[in-house]
C-alpha cells in the first residue's frame, strides 16, 4: 500500500521543515506504516495505535492489574491480549484500559506512522504522555516529529543521511530486520521516492561508521511484536547491551 497523494505531500513538507531529505523520510514511514497514516474514528482522523496488554499488566498496581486482568486487557504474556483487526475497535479497547488507568493505557500503545511506544513520552522530551500523544494525534507532521524525536534519540541520523538502510534497520528494527527484507524494502521504496522528489545518488558511502553514528537503543518491542534484542559481542558496550539497560530502567528492573 502506498500513502495517498495528500500524505505524501504532507510528510515531504515535514521532513523538509526538519532539514530532512524526503524521499528517506517517505521511504521509512512507508515501510514502518504499511503506507497507512490515518484511521477514521467516529469521524475524526487517527494515527494508528497498537495496544500491548503486556506492557500495560506491567504499569498497573495490584488491585488495577486483577481489575485489567478479569477484563481481558493485560497479560504478562506478550501477545495474549489480541488486538481487534479494526482501528475503530482499538480505539475502543483502549478506551476501556483508559478507564482503569488513563496514563498506563496511553503508555501501552504504539502511536502513529513509526510506532512509537507511549512509554517512551520521557525518554523522547515530552512533558507527560499525553503530549506525546497529541504530538501523534494533530495530524501527518506531528507524527513525524515524533518519529524524528525517535530516529534522532536512537543514534540513526547519520545512517539515514548515508542511505545505510541496512544499518537503519538494524537499529530500528532489531536483530531480526532481514526476516522480513526490512531494509531492501526501505531501499526500494527510497529509489521510488527519489524519483519524485530527487535526493543523493549515492546509496550507503563507504566513509567507515564512528562510535557516534552508532544507534543507541533498538527500536523497542512494538508494532507486530518485535522481539527485544539480544546481547552482542561488537564491543564490551554494545547497542543491545545499552538497549538493555533502558528496558530495565523504565520497568524498575534495576
Amino acid at each position: 500500500m502506498t500513502f495517498s497523494t495528500e500524505t505524501i505531500d504532507e510528510i515531504a513538507s515535514a521532513a523538509k521543515a526538519l532539514g530532512v531529505e524526503p524521499a528517506a523520510l517517505l521511504a521509512i514511514a512507508e515501510v514502518e506504516s504499511g503506507g497507512k497514516a490515518f484511521a477514521l474514528v467516529s469521524g475524526r482522523r487517527e494515527p494508528l495505535i497498537r495496544f500491548e496488554g503486556h506492557y500495560f499488566d506491567r504499569r498497573l498496581s495490584a488491585q488495577k492489574r486483577q481489575q485489567a486482568r478479569v477484563q481481558g486487557l493485560a497479560s504478562p504474556t506478550a501477545g495474549a491480549v489480541a488486538n481487534p483487526a479494526t482501528q475503530a475497535a482499538r480505539w475502543r479497547l483502549l478506551g476501556r484500559a483508559a478507564a482503569i488507568d488513563h496514563q498506563a493505557a496511553h503508555e501501552s500503545a504504539s502511536w502513529g506512522i513509526a510506532q512509537v511506544m507511549g512509554a517512551h513520552w520521557r525518554w523522547l522530551g515530552y512533558q507527560d504522555v499525553d503530549a506525546l500523544v497529541a504530538e501523534a494525534r494533530s495530524g501527518v507532521a506531528g507524527q513525524i516529529r515524533l518519529m524524528m524525536r525517535y530516529i534522532e534519540k536512537s543514534g540513526l541520523t547519520a545512517a539515514i543521511n548515508r542511505r545505510d538502510w541496512e544499518g537503519f534497520a538494524r537499529g530500528y528494527n532489531g536483530p531480526d530486520y532481514k526476516r522480513g527484507g526490512y531494509d531492501t524494502k526501505i531501499a526500494a521504496a527510497y529509489e521510488k521516492y527519489r524519483a519524485r522528489y530527487g535526493g543523493s545518488q549515492t546509496a550507503n558511502p563507504t566513509r567507515p561508521e564512528t562510535s557516534s553514528d552508532r544507534p543507541a537503543l533498538a527500536k523497542p518491542v512494538a508494532g507486530q511484536a518485535r522481539p527485544l534484542p539480544q546481547p552482542g559481542s561488537n564491543s564490551d558496550q554494545t547497542i543491545w547491551q545499552r538497549a538493555l539497560s533502558y528496558v530495565q530502567a523504565l520497568f524498575g528492573m534495576r
